[in-house]
């Protein structure tokens, strides 16, 4: 993504500032902006040569303002789908990003890259080929988009015993994906539902990994999922999970595009980027989506042409194939040396650490 022009980002967090670069312009740092507000960006004279990039859906109203009307382009940044091995909420180096020119994909109420790509693009062989070959790798290493949970198969009590086994993926309750994609939904409204639609199934509860390491807010007191479901799993990899069940039952969460990828009926009460295309049942519907894919032309789609994608370990631009396979080795190198793993969870505990002292004195300060 490198430029000859200055890139201006609002909205990231001094974390994440430092892990842009190998995205964007690598040779020319000077041109990457990072301002905490419009009015600075201005006094460095942002014009209509330079770029805006924003972090998420957060609320930059005068920024959207200001670049329609002086006429300078503006993308929206998020992390991709597979991401990294440990939590992004833990501080760690993302190896992908998506850039949108449009919207993002986990805003249903406009239009994205992402869902041009999958409305309108013509998907040759050789696409397909490789994300079937992709869909291969990621079921076989059992990827997603972290990978720091083990995989270990999940025992089920006798009361499972010839029942359909559905699996409820928790989330972060504000979550952009939440806020804008499960129009008012909660995860315990899901839950709800889930057993109101399937009252004799045995139903799975998996609190989000960013919840129950209590980085972000949602669902995690078994006491009130229990009202609905059957068992709550918590230490468990979300491929473990969809092993084990019949349906996902979700709101947006990419458990839901996890699952496709393996082939299980998923059920979708919100409206995230992989549903309306014919995959999945939907609640919803969405009028911009009325094209029928394949599995292979929606992960060619979401895995191959919309994400940006850095080797992890020369951090130079690469395609998800060389990407995957590195983290791959990453995740091996973490669950079979014990000293590695070790050294990786004092860092995440500290960093949480940190991250908590962070978050208190932003709200104290009234920055948060």
């Amino acid at each position: 993504m490198a430029t000859n022009n200055r890139l201006f980002f609002f909205g990231f967090s001094l974390w994440k500032r430092k892990f842009m670069t190998p995205f964007f312009d690598p040779k020319h740092t000077e041109t990457l902006l990072f301002c905490d507000s419009l009015k600075e960006a201005v006094t460095k004279n942002l014009n209509s040569d330079d770029t805006i990039y924003v972090w998420g859906r957060k609320t930059h109203k005068e920024v959207y303002e200001y670049a329609k009307v002086e006429n300078i382009k503006i993308c929206v940044v998020e992390d991709g789908f597979i991401r990294s091995v440990s939590l992004g909420s833990d501080l760690t180096q993302p190896f992908s990003l998506v850039v949108d020119t449009q919207g993002i994909y986990f805003d249903p109420s406009t239009p994205s890259d992402l869902e041009k790509i999958l409305s309108e693009h013509s998907f040759d062989d050789a696409l397909r080929s490789r994300a079937a070959n992709l869909i291969t790798t990621i079921i076989k290493t059992k990827f997603s988009k972290y990978n720091g949970l083990e995989h270990k198969k999940i025992e089920l009590d006798a009361s499972a015993q010839g029942k359909k086994i559905i699996l409820v993926p928790g989330q972060v309750e504000d979550d952009a994906s939440i806020l804008l994609g499960a129009f008012g939904q909660s995860t315990l409204d899901l839950l709800s539902q889930a057993r109101s639609s399937c009252k004799d199934a045995y139903i799975i509860y998996k609190p989000h990994p960013d919840v129950l390491s209590g980085n972000r807010k949602g669902l995690k007191d078994k006491s009130l999922a229990l009202g609905y479901c059957d068992l709550v799993v918590e230490n468990y990899s979300i491929d473990s999970c969809i092993e084990v069940c019949d349906e996902v039952h979700t709101l947006t969460s990419l458990s839901g595009f996890d699952a496709l990828l393996r082939g299980k009926k998923v059920f979708v009460y919100g409206m995230p980027f992989y549903a309306g295309w014919g995959l999945t049942v939907d609640k919803l519907h969405n009028e911009r989506r009325g094209r029928r894919l394949t599995l292979e032309e929606l992960v060619a789609a979401t895995l191959l042409l919309y994400p940006h994608y850095i080797h992890p370990r020369t951090l130079q631009p690469c395609e998800a194939e060389e990407m995957l396979h590195e983290m791959i080795k990453m995740q091996e190198h973490y669950f079979n040396s014990k000293y590695y793993k070790l050294y990786c969870d004092i860092k995440v505990f500290l960093l949480r650490k940190i991250r908590r002292v962070i978050e208190f004195v932003l709200k104290i300060t009234g920055k948060r």
